[in-house]
């Protein structure tokens, strides 16, 4: 029997399509993802290690850097034109006040201050001469009085005379040191030209720069304590607040006043001060925990009472060998000790209180 081609064409079009709905239902199967399971895997709380730390009252000190100065320093001048005959103080030596740093030729000073003498002299005669002849009548009174203004107008000169024979002497206006000799036997020095440098050293000072949040705390009379790079530890007082702050800086010059009656102490040496402002309250933590936030400001991290962590921003004001002291913490809190490195501000942890034999419980 002959069969219809229009027959088999939908018989072969029937097992085409029902190959194809197998060849993509095997596929799906195949290719379907794994089952999603229903609890979820929770990352474990960080553990860190946390002191507890109460505020207390502590002395508040500003620990300042600063350098030694010369109370006060002059250059020695002549007051007169001469040439330099002697130089009587070597340089370094300690000198009082008066000595003569540096002497001048006389030249014809002297000479003029005979002459205003002599002159002197002869206007007293004449004077004295007069007077007796006022008294008995010769002479009047007007002539006795310009006399007198005679009198007087030479004993002016010899007292011009005397100053400036004397001027040849430069000498010390104070006691302290010459510092540094700035003419020779044989110079000609004029009015005004230096001599020699001569520095006071008792007081010596030592000056600090304080900031603008400083400065309100400290007060003339103020006692500090210093530690100077030679070695010595001395104390001081302050005498001088610079009234107006530096435009670069914003700092005011402060000078503290130390004593030195036996010139051990030297200028210019670097010194470390402590000043004492009152009492803060405070509280004692290992410089180790310090860290840095983002925005790098210099703090410590610690639990809050809902076990996550914060950060304060702390100042040091005093330090010892097993720690330091800062202000910026809540009164009461826990510090972490170990493991703040690893943890972030608003992280909820696991704190571990160290006890007061050193083991956490």
């Amino acid at each position: 029997m002959k069969i219809n081609k229009s027959y088999l064409f939908a018989v072969g079009a029937i097992l085409a399509i029902a190959l194809w709905f197998w060849y993509n239902s095997g596929r799906d199967n195949n290719d379907a993802p794994p089952p999603v399971s229903s609890v979820e895997q929770e990352a474990p709380t960080p553990t860190v290690v946390v002191e507890a730390r109460e505020a207390e009252d502590h002395q508040n000190s500003f620990k300042l850097f600063g350098r030694t100065e010369a109370n006060r320093e002059v250059d020695i001048k002549a007051e007169t034109a001469g040439l330099v005959i002697a130089t009587p103080v070597t340089e370094g030596r300690r000198t009082n006040t008066g000595t003569i740093l540096c002497r001048q030729d006389v030249d014809a000073r002297q000479a003029n201050l005979d002459q205003a003498t002599a002159n002197l002299e002869a206007r007293k005669l004449d004077y004295q001469s007069s007077k007796t002849l006022v008294e008995k009548g010769y002479r009047s009174a007007v002539q006795l009085m310009s006399l007198q203004a005679a009198v007087d107008g030479a004993q002016a000169s010899v007292k011009q005379a005397e100053i400036e024979l004397d001027n040849v002497n430069m000498r010390a206006p104070f006691s302290g040191v010459f510092d540094e000799q700035m003419a020779e036997v044989g110079d000609y020095l004029l009015p005004g030209q230096a001599c020699g440098k001569l520095i006071e050293m008792n007081p010596l000072i030592v000056t600090v720069e304080l900031t603008e949040t400083q400065v309100g705390q400290m007060k003339i009379g103020q006692q500090t304590d210093i530690k100077l790079a030679t070695g010595e530890d001395v104390t001081g007082k302050i005498r001088f607040i610079e009234a107006n702050a530096n435009t670069a800086t914003r700092t005011f010059r402060t000078e503290i006043q130390v004593p030195n009656s036996n010139y051990a102490l030297k200028g210019g040496v670097t010194a470390t001060v402590s000043i004492k402002a009152g009492t803060v309250k405070a509280q004692h933590v290992p410089s180790k925990i310090l860290t840095l936030d983002t925005d790098g400001s210099l703090g410590v991290r610690y639990v809050d009472t809902d076990n996550r962590v914060g950060f304060a921003t702390v100042t040091q004001i005093d330090e010892d060998e097993s720690g330091i002291w800062v202000t910026g913490l809540p009164d009461s809190t826990r510090v972490i000790v170990q493991g703040q490195d690893y943890v972030s501000v608003g992280t909820e942890v696991d704190p571990k209180v160290i006890g007061s034999n050193g083991a956490t419980e």
